[in-house]
């Protein structure tokens, strides 16, 4: 199956194109002149994910933004709804359901805590499903789920890392695998060796590009 509905902006932060709907995930770094979003999904509210700034250059007064009910009062542009964990939405624009995402090991345990209620999201595309995981580590409602693709952070120290996000591949029941955030974190030489281990080790993985420019779909 091919995603060409579907840009890596890098990191955490994906734009897709949903029935000529334009629809960021945790836009940060976007580039100047990027196409206006017709709805935004946030994850959480740390700066990488939920950042103004970002979210200013592609936001208007139409455009929808879902974030978690903890940042409803941080957003200060565009149609805001709170969204919570084991939940499912629906608007003109997108349709999609909530995941929890949490820290399970314990020396990270208050880096993304379950009490925050903080969320991934499967977003249903109309010719396929998928999950952003967040920032998360391998948690038991990822058993649950059955998407095309499965975008997993492997970043370490804030969530799994890349032996836990493979473990993490080889639980959910996704046709594609994608590594997410991670190059900021492990830095470009050990980023590489994790991209290798995980296209090697996991047979249904997809090692993205991050598009370098002002995107059109």
């Amino acid at each position: 199956m091919e995603f060409d509905f579907l840009k890596w902006i890098g990191h955490a932060s994906f734009v897709l194109d949903v029935n000529g709907n334009t629809v960021y995930i945790d836009p940060f770094r976007i580039p100047e002149n990027s196409k206006k979003a017709d709805a935004i999904l946030i994850t959480h509210p740390h700066f990488d994910h939920l950042n103004m700034e970002d979210i200013s250059k592609i936001a208007g007064n139409n455009t929808e933004i879902f974030v978690t009910k903890d940042s409803v009062d941080k957003i200060g542009v565009g149609k805001v709804v709170g969204v919570e964990p084991n939940k499912s939405y629906s608007s003109k624009i997108i349709n999609f359901s909530t995941i929890p995402a949490y820290n399970t090991a314990p020396d990270r345990l208050d880096k993304h805590p379950k009490a925050n209620r903080w969320v991934g999201y499967i977003i249903d595309t109309g010719s396929a499903k998928i999950y952003h995981a967040g920032d998360t580590d391998f948690v038991p409602e990822m058993e649950k789920i059955k998407v095309d693709l499965a975008l997993l952070p492997m970043s370490g120290t804030y969530t799994m890392d890349p032996e836990e996000a493979m473990s993490a591949a080889l639980r959910i029941d996704a046709k594609k695998v994608a590594p997410m955030h991670y190059k900021a974190v492990l830095g470009l030489e050990k980023a590489a060796e994790a991209e290798d281990m995980f296209r090697r080790k996991i047979s249904n993985s997809w090692i993205m590009k991050e598009i370098q420019e002002p995107f059109v779909f």
